[in-house]
């Protein structure tokens, strides 16, 4: 079986179309479809039911698609890991992270690995938590670092860095170093997408005390990290967000910090993977490294 086939069945299915499949792949549709003929007839059965011009998976090709993921990822690692075997640690490092390890952390960290095996080459996607998540359950991505677990017995979760939620205005917002729950609810608040881990976190820690920001005045819901700490830094409201990211606001004055009452907000960072996927040893490199440093 030609794992060029494979590989351009993976992406016709992914798509459910020859048309999208020609424009990720930049290969012309009629040798896209040439491939699939291929392959139906190595297999000796019917991949895609084509209806007008959308096509549809049968059951087989609902059968063969994890299988030929499994498949292409074993053989990827196998290459990486005979090549690192042979000439030190190299290669692609591909990693989707949630806006905070994606912005503030592995910049930074990605610079010393480097310093360490210039042969690497760095990719860094940088989504909410939730597509970053989709994503590797998708197989678009082989690993990511997101702040928020989703249950899954796809899905395996490691602790990589800590991290703080706080609670962040200007004075003229609100001119108080500490606040109460109830408090909090009157004060005009800035809160981020559906999928950010910095909200899905913050719900979390507020279900344990027994409220949810169904009771709060939100006054906009904001896309990024940036996009929120611009809105407190102009007295647009108050918001809660990562310490990371509003250190030099902080320091400077820009912001200042407000103590919720009886609410601490720790968490963590986590490098999610499949649970079956075995990643290359570039990526186990590194991962050591951001423990150690």
């Amino acid at each position: 079986m030609d794992i060029h086939h494979l590989r351009i069945f993976v992406s016709v299915y992914k798509n459910r179309s020859f048309t999208r499949a020609s424009e990720q792949l930049h290969i012309s549709q009629p040798t896209i479809s040439e491939h699939i003929k291929n392959l139906e007839s190595s297999l000796d059965c019917k991949l895609f039911d084509r209806l007008g011009r959308s096509i549809m998976p049968t059951a087989e090709a609902d059968l063969l698609y994890p299988r030929t993921l499994q498949l292409l990822d074993d053989l990827g690692s196998i290459r990486e890991e005979i090549t690192a075997a042979g000439t030190g640690v190299k290669g692609n490092l591909i990693i989707g992270a949630s806006t905070i390890p994606g912005t503030y952390i592995l910049p930074r960290k990605a610079y010393s690995f480097k310093k360490q095996y210039p042969e690497v080459a760095f990719e860094i996607l940088i989504e909410d938590s939730a597509k970053i998540t989709d994503m590797v359950l998708q197989h678009d991505l082989p690993c990511g670092i997101v702040g928020a677990r989703r249950s899954s017995d796809k899905l395996v979760y490691k602790p990589l860095f800590e991290d703080e939620l706080v609670l962040v205005a200007t004075k003229k917002v609100l001119a108080q170093k500490t606040v109460t729950l109830k408090k909090l609810a009157s004060i005009p608040f800035l809160q981020r997408e559906i999928g950010s881990g910095t909200r899905q976190t913050f719900e979390n820690f507020l279900e344990k005390s027994g409220t949810t920001t169904d009771d709060f005045n939100i006054v906009a819901t904001l896309g990024s990290t940036s996009a929120v700490r611009q809105a407190v830094k102009e007295s647009l409201g108050a918001s809660v967000i990562s310490r990371i990211a509003v250190q030099e606001e902080l320091g400077h004055k820009k912001l200042q910090e407000i103590t919720i009452r009886n609410l601490r907000m720790k968490r963590k960072f986590y490098l999610v993977r499949q649970k079956k996927r075995t990643l290359p040893s570039q990526y186990a490199a590194f991962f050591s490294h951001l423990k150690k440093t």
